[in-house]
């Protein structure tokens, strides 16, 4: 029991590392925690439903908000306009 928690522990450890370099900072924080565990399918399954302190929410832009591709979407601003 003890080495499957200290395998988690250390998977953890090296997940919130490399979001810690990505964000270009050299500790680790609640937040690097929090992107390490959503980030990955095991540990979002293993700590479902917990909550990390000081982690805010993960980044979500919903698809409809963003820009959309100049020649795809003409004809339906058009036909939104008619009515």
């Amino acid at each position: 029991m003890q080495e499957s928690e200290e395998k988690t522990i250390n998977g953890l450890l090296e997940l919130a590392g490399n979001a810690a370099r990505d964000n270009k900072k050299t500790c680790i924080v609640p937040r690097n925690i929090q992107l390490a565990v959503r980030n990955d399918e095991e540990l979002t399954k293993l700590r479902d439903g917990a909550t990390i302190a000081s982690s805010r929410v993960m980044p979500n832009i919903r698809q409809h908000l963003l820009p959309r591709k100049a020649g795809s979407s003409k004809a339906s601003h058009t036909a939104a306009d008619d009515n």
